[in-house]
């Protein structure tokens, strides 16, 4: 890892504890996590967990243009296109690390608040979704875009976007649908809404609390920070698109995924607002979108360390059954974006290719059996 593609640091505070601030500092990749970042954070958070002096976790990116704009498809890219007809090594050992990451995030008992300004994507999102505390801005721009790269919303999706309101986990998942922070306060995805700029005052009064050891008692002191810092500011929002469409974007996503796709395809003019969603589902890899709809049907029942297993099988899978190496090199690498998917159709998905997705690569050991 390069010295500063994360900077670790310890806010003092009045009581005499320490608030650690781990600052993702990647900014010409947009803070996107390569393994070593991973790694990287693993070890600080658990340090940080298991020290009796640190009493919360602020994650935050140095650039006001993203907090986290997802992983290192680069690098996977490369390592599943050299890997001669076998999952790679560092695509499991990538996803292995990352999905660690995001599980301790979902488990780390004291307050964790994640700071998701500007933009966050992907495995951003993966980091930010387990968090006891997620803030937006006015400049957070969220979204799960993996159906553009042959993948689907993993680190984490198949457990969170199947407890947002109604259908809309479905919806986000099959059309990278941008959320403002309006959106990502109704479904779930943030807790609290602040301004950029207010930033600094946040970390001032968090300075001035007079933390404990009781750690649900600071994560209500956190909280209570939090709303008294928004109601003495005045920051207010308008009513989240997604609230104000629930009931449409529902009808939309009812049904069999078939009957879906023929909604999408049937969208008028009239809905202008969801243009980009729809041309996102359009230009899609259907084995993604089959994918994303798989994801759909697992209800709430699974474990979120059950979640995380599953989609380790699916997300190597991809790398050497699906649309993955195709979706990045259209996108990333030649930046054509014209991908040449396996199927051009959702309807041409057939059993035996979704079988090869779905199917444990690990008949035996699993690398995350201990989760």
């Amino acid at each position: 890892m390069a010295t500063n593609d994360v900077v670790f640091q310890s806010l003092g505070t009045a009581c005499g504890k320490h608030i650690g601030i781990a600052t993702l500092n990647v900014e010409a990749a947009l803070n996107a996590l390569n393994l070593d970042m991973v790694k990287a954070l693993m070890r600080q958070l658990r340090a940080w967990q298991q020290d009796d002096t640190t009493v919360a976790v602020i994650l935050d990116g140095s650039s006001d243009k993203a907090f986290c704009a997802g992983g290192d498809i680069r690098a996977l890219y490369q390592a599943a296109k050299d890997s001669d007809g076998n999952i790679a090594d560092a695509v499991t050992e990538f996803f292995s690390e990352e999905y660690q990451l995001d599980y301790l995030i979902h488990t780390f008992g004291k307050p964790l608040l994640v700071w998701g300004d500007g933009i966050v994507m992907g495995g951003g999102l993966g980091l930010m979704v387990g968090a006891s505390h997620r803030v937006v801005t006015e400049f957070s721009r969220i979204a799960m875009p993996e159906v553009s790269i042959g993948l689907y919303p993993d680190v984490g999706g198949s457990y969170f976007l199947n407890r947002m309101p109604g259908k809309l986990g479905l919806f986000v998942a099959l059309t990278a649908y941008p959320l403002k922070a309006a959106d990502c306060l109704y479904t779930g995805l943030a807790t609290h809404y602040l301004l950029r700029d207010d930033k600094q005052l946040l970390l001032d009064k968090l300075a001035e609390v007079n933390w404990g050891m009781n750690t649900s008692l600071n994560k209500q002191k956190f909280s209570d920070v939090l709303v008294a810092l928004r109601n003495q500011l005045g920051r207010t929002l308008t009513i989240s698109p997604l609230k104000k469409h629930q009931a449409l974007l529902d009808e939309l996503m009812s049904g069999s995924l078939l009957e879906i796709d023929s909604k999408l395809n049937a969208l008028s003019a009239d809905f202008d607002w969801l243009a980009k969603a729809r041309a996102n589902y359009l230009a899609g890899s259907p084995l993604s979108i089959h994918l994303g709809f798989k994801q759909s049907q697992l209800g709430t029942d699974k474990s979120l360390a059950a979640c995380f297993r599953q989609e380790l099988d699916w997300s190597a899978n991809c790398t050497l059954h699906g649309d993955f190496i195709e979706g990045v090199r259209a996108l990333l690498i030649d930046k054509d974006k014209m991908p040449v998917w396996q199927v051009s159709q959702v309807s041409e998905v057939t059993d035996a290719m979704l079988s090869k997705l779905l199917t444990s690569p690990w008949l035996e050991s699993h690398p995350l059996k201990h989760l």
